[in-house]
């Protein structure tokens, strides 16, 4: 006998720096189509974009909150063995504007990818303090300082499952996963900062891989291989990118999401 699921469409976002910004397009193209996911789960990027739309945020002020940034803006230089930068900036921004300070309060229920240093292994909060779990899962190791929570370090999401399906696969009766860590070549200039980023990026995109086969339907907007990882000032152009792809995607795949609708009225 099958188990009932409790949630008619869950979300997946996966991590990838400033090509985040495409994950809001995403979803403004899911709400032309009718898809309101009723769970997020997101690792870094995908923990921030996630965070705020779980808060009751709509696509478009999630790209106006982070319009126009740099990203130094959402970091502070930290002379330190665990890490060169804070994201004092990021930090600062959520706390200003996400209304939700605990997992519980939020619109809808998210699930945030961590990484364990202790352990080495993956896990997927969902109670507690939001922002902390939001900023760890952010942390790209060696970058950023990692974040303590419950007497642990933890760091980026990434590290270990970077498109975090399992822990709400069972949970939906469909799934869609967006992918924004998609590999092209790097035409930016090298530094600490970008070694350190692509480097992250390229150890995450295989694992991605063998995972897009268990989603309803998978979401990789090819164009985001032109832009940095830390290409904040061009959110506006991912935004876009995110939601082209997406509307491309869903309106060829209309017995998909007539099925899905279907699976959403049923008891």
């Amino acid at each position: 006998m099958q188990l009932s699921k409790e949630y008619n469409l869950g979300l997946v976002l996966s991590g990838g720096a400033a090509r985040g910004f495409a994950h809001p397009g995403v979803i403004k193209a899911l709400h032309e189509f009718d898809m309101n996911p009723d769970i997020i789960s997101g690792t870094s990027a995908g923990a921030i974009a996630g965070c705020f739309y779980a808060d009751g945020y709509e696509p478009e002020e999630i790209l106006e909150l982070f319009k126009g940034k740099r990203f130094l803006d959402f970091t502070r230089l930290r002379i330190a063995t665990t890490g060169l930068l804070e994201v004092s900036g990021l930090k600062k921004l959520l706390k200003k504007n996400i209304r939700a300070k605990s997992f519980d309060a939020l619109q809808r229920e998210l699930v945030v990818c961590v990484t364990n240093f202790r352990t080495g292994m993956a896990e997927y909060l969902s109670q507690g303090d939001l922002i902390e779990a939001v900023i760890a899962s952010a942390s790209i190791p060696a970058l950023f300082t990692p974040v303590r929570i419950n007497g642990d370090h933890y760091i980026d999401g990434g590290v270990v499952d970077n498109f975090p399906i399992f822990p709400i696969k069972d949970r939906c009766k469909d799934l869609v996963g967006v992918v924004v860590n998609t590999v092209g070549e790097e035409t930016g200039r090298i530094s600490i900062v970008s070694i350190s980023i692509r480097s992250f990026q390229l150890s995450m995109s295989s694992e991605v891989k063998h995972k897009k086969g268990l989603v309803d339907i998978y979401i990789e907007p090819e164009k985001l291989k032109s832009y940095s990882f830390m290409d904040v000032k061009s959110g506006p152009e991912m935004f876009e990118i995110g939601y082209n792809e997406a509307k491309e995607i869903l309106s060829k795949r209309a017995p998909i999401i007539s099925t899905l609708q279907e699976r959403k009225s049923a008891p």
